[in-house]
This record gives C-alpha cells, structure tokens and sequence, in this order.
C-alpha cells in the first residue's frame, strides 16, 4: 500500500525535516523497512516493532556516521543483551583487551542513542499517522 509521510521541519539541524510514521505489519517488518531505506543520504532513523506472540520486540537505529544497530528490546523499550554477549565482554575486558565500560556501552547503542538523541526531543508534539495493515 502506498504511504504518504508528512516531513515538518527538523529544528534541530538546519536545513533539516522529520517525519514520524506508526504501522501495523507482520512481525520481521522492521528489519525489512530498515534495510530498505539504510541507504538514504543523510537520513538518520529509528525503527521499532513490538512483541508478539512468537517474536521479540526490536529496535533499528540508523545514523549517517555510525551505520546502523539493532536491538532486542523489551516491554518497556529497555535493551535486552544476550547472556553469551555479555560473559564475551566480560572475557575481553579480563584479558585487557578492552574496556568493560565501554564494551557495554557498544552493546547498549551508546553511540547511537547519543547522536539520535537531540532528534527525538525535537518530535515532542509532531503529528504522527497511524499506519493498519489491511487483509
């Protein structure tokens, strides 16, 4: 179905517009929207999808600078790292190869939420369109 996005003007980098979009789909949707538009110049975006019943909710975060990260996240949109990911960590932080600190805030998308911050702020009150699959 085609979509039509209403872009407003972004204040907080000049020159810029932002545009916010809530929709309905199969679950793995997200990654496949992700993917789609990672490729767009100077684009800077967030993409969610919420659990079902037989898939975990998850995140895309996609800046210019940093590429793109993802995340499982959960009910209330709090990072869920996997345990085999963080006893890794934990392994190159005990042999000194890198700091634990900072290998947490990799896994988390410190970087990512840092630059995409300042952009969120900016949506308070932005109109938002809700998008329902149809059957």
């Amino acid at each position: 179905m085609p979509v039509r996005l209403d872009w407003i003007p972004q204040p907080v980098e000049r020159a810029s517009y932002r545009t916010e979009y809530s929709w309905t789909g199969p679950a793995g949707t997200a990654g496949k929207l992700a993917s789609a538009i990672k490729g767009w110049q100077r684009l800077r975006f967030e993409v969610t999808e919420e659990a079902t019943a037989a898939s975990e909710a998850e995140r895309y975060s996609y800046t210019p600078t940093l590429g793109i990260f993802h995340a499982i996240t959960g009910i209330h949109g709090d990072i869920m790292i996997p345990e085999d990911r963080i006893r890794h960590a934990m392994a190159t932080a005990s042999l000194g190869r890198r700091d634990l600190t900072a290998v947490l805030d990799e896994l988390l998308g410190k970087d990512w939420d840092s630059e995409l911050e300042p952009f969120r702020y900016a949506g308070d009150g932005a109109p938002v369109r809700w998008l329902h699959e149809v059957v």
